[in-house]
């Protein structure tokens, strides 16, 4: 029997991540793969943020060709689709299980976890999970950088760099606009940012505005807004102090920086940000990822976990991308990023990534070009739950 449905789960946990993977993810098995997908999400008005097009009143709705239903009582009445998608252990009701295990043709089960870049995740990925009462096994899908990994998620479309803007003026300023953002100077070093709240944040601007290179920074919606906006009003500006009287805030300029404040922006217009801009300081999974495929330097602030569990995590990504650069750019690319893990002296490591910026980018087309050479997160789990259909006893 040929698989033509998918159901996928999402539970909103930290506002964006989350959904914004089940997202795309969903569009893609439409789009490319032609099966009817239906998206449950418990937060609807966190989801219409990323898509605007999204009714956070609506209990059904169809958005991009996406089936997208509110996670209620109805999920528990729900017919099973052939492909079951939980994302990140988000477990579907127990009601909906249970009709799973009812079928002769059990649907593919399938646990989507988080991303890491740790040698154990490839052991544990396509690993079985039998349930404890019911005939049913659920499978752990393991996304990865690696060809032993279930991939990365990745749309046909990019099929090498992402699709960076076009250099001449008149385009770069129609993004810029769209995006309600004056053009960044003509010779500004363009940065993106977006981050949990961070210590290193203060030290960092401070650095940028006394430093010898003009930075532009586009100050993306978020978390760390607010002490982007302390940081003004702490170099003793009236602007900054005017700058917490309005949404989105005005530009702000302090000697050699540039401050941008976008208002928040859908997956499309935030995809473009990254392309345009030179660096991408990035947060959690979903723009983690989408960074890497415009083939420009980024910054991951991963996010912090009690008792620095995150710390390992941080360190495999790192030991996994840098193999292969110079032994002082691998150490300013090392150094920064811990610096801003770690909430410490960012500023003072920002002249060496500086000038380790040029061998990263040539470094960074290279990574995203072995990561393109790998098959994608979809491509892999369609051929996983294929298998399983066709072959239960596997």
């Amino acid at each position: 029997m040929p698989v033509t449905r998918c159901d996928i789960f999402c539970k909103v946990i930290d506002n964006y991540g989350d959904i914004g993977v089940c997202w795309r993810l969903a569009r893609q098995l439409v789009r490319q793969h032609g099966l009817a997908v239906r998206l449950w999400v418990d937060d609807l008005a966190s989801f219409q943020r990323l898509a605007p097009a999204v009714d956070a009143t609506a209990a059904t709705q169809t958005v991009q060709d996406v089936s997208v239903w509110r996670w209620d009582e109805a999920a528990a009445m729900a017919e099973p689709a052939d492909i079951v998608i939980e994302a990140f252990a988000c477990d579907p009701p127990e009601a909906y299980v249970a009709v799973m295990a009812a079928r002769v043709r059990k649907p593919a089960w399938i646990n989507l976890e988080y991303l890491t870049a740790e040698a154990w995740a490839a052991g544990s990925h396509g690993l079985p999970s039998p349930h404890p009462r019911l005939p049913l096994t659920k499978y752990f899908f393991f996304p990865g950088f690696t060809p032993d990994t279930g991939g990365l998620i990745r749309e046909a479309a990019l099929t090498g760099r992402s699709p960076t803007l076009p250099h001449d003026k008149d385009t770069q300023q129609t993004f810029w606009a769209r995006v309600e953002v004056p053009p960044p100077p003509p010779a500004a070093l363009k940065v993106s940012l977006f981050a949990y709240e961070n210590a290193a944040i203060p030290g960092l601007l401070d650095a940028w505005a006394n430093g010898d290179r003009a930075i532009f920074c586009a100050v993306t919606a978020g978390r760390h807004v607010p002490q982007v906006q302390a940081w003004l009003n702490a170099v003793g500006t009236d602007v900054g102090r005017e700058a917490l009287t309005h949404d989105p805030h005005p530009p702000q300029q302090v000697g050699r920086l540039h401050l941008a404040f976008l208002p928040f922006l859908p997956q499309p217009d935030y995809d473009g940000l990254l392309a345009a801009c030179d660096l991408n300081f990035v947060r959690g999974e979903d723009s983690f990822v989408r960074a890497q495929w415009t083939g420009h330097p980024f910054i991951w602030h991963i996010y912090p976990q009690e008792e620095n569990a995150h710390q390992p995590k941080l360190a495999a990504f790192l030991e996994l991308y840098s193999a292969g650069l110079g032994t002082a750019e691998c150490s300013a690319l090392r150094n920064f990023w811990q610096a801003w893990s770690d909430e410490s002296d960012a500023g003072t490591r920002w002249p060496a990534l500086l000038a380790a910026l040029p061998a990263l980018q040539q470094h960074t087309e290279k990574w995203t070009s072995n990561l393109v050479s790998q098959t994608d997160l979809a491509a892999k789990l369609l051929i996983f739950c294929k298998n399983l259909l066709e072959c239960p006893a596997l």
